[in-house]
């Protein structure tokens, strides 16, 4: 097997969409994948975080088990989108190999879009060497994403209980079958600055 590079977008797609994910009170989840739209409860004037991650979403929500984190969403966005909020990303942190200095970086920061790489998560939910990404959006960001993007949303917080449930009991095939068959994912490149999408994609 090839070693994965330490930054390398994994996700659930196909020609027109992308999958990421997000976890909410059940307030503002049920009626999201009810109507396949975020409605009233949803904050649009705060950054929104999405993540293309499977297990890294578990390990952040706790597998639904955070209060405020009880329902996981799938969302699938159309492609585009997720390729403008890379475009117009700028790193969450100073990285003098990309930065040019640390006023650079902050003059970056006033993109609508944060970019963070986290250690991905195994089974259970350790970290492991390579990272899997998060994407924060603000602003225009979010209208676009709300307004734009969304081609459906999935409430899947029983799947992920059951997926939970198998990795207690050991069974760690059976969990394997079940989880999104998460495939590198080269988005366009002139939409792939340096500083947004540090590392080889492959």
């Amino acid at each position: 097997m090839n070693e994965i590079p330490a930054r390398q977008i994994r996700a659930l797609y196909d020609d027109e969409t992308i999958t990421v994910y997000q976890a909410y009170r059940p307030d503002i989840a049920e009626p999201a994948a009810r109507f396949g739209r975020f409605g009233p409860g949803f904050k649009r004037d705060r950054m929104t975080w999405i993540k293309p991650s499977f297990l890294w979403m578990m390990y952040r929500c706790g597998w639904a088990d955070k209060p405020g984190q009880e329902r996981v969403l799938a969302i699938r966005l159309r492609r585009h989108g997720f390729d403008w909020a890379l475009a117009n990303g700028a790193l969450s942190s100073y990285e003098r190999d990309l930065h040019g200095d640390r006023d650079e970086w902050k003059q970056s920061l006033r993109a609508p879009v944060r970019i963070q790489w986290d250690p991905e998560r195994d089974l259970h939910l350790r970290p492991l060497p390579h990272r899997a990404i998060q994407v924060g959006l603000s602003g225009d960001a979010v209208r676009r994403y709300t307004e734009e993007w969304i081609a459906g949303i999935d409430d899947i917080t029983t799947k992920c209980h059951e997926i939970r449930a198998l990795v207690r009991g050991g069974r760690l095939d059976s969990v394997r079958a079940m989880l999104p068959a998460e495939r590198p994912y080269r988005p366009p490149v002139d939409v792939r600055p340096g500083y947004a999408m540090s590392g080889p994609i492959s």
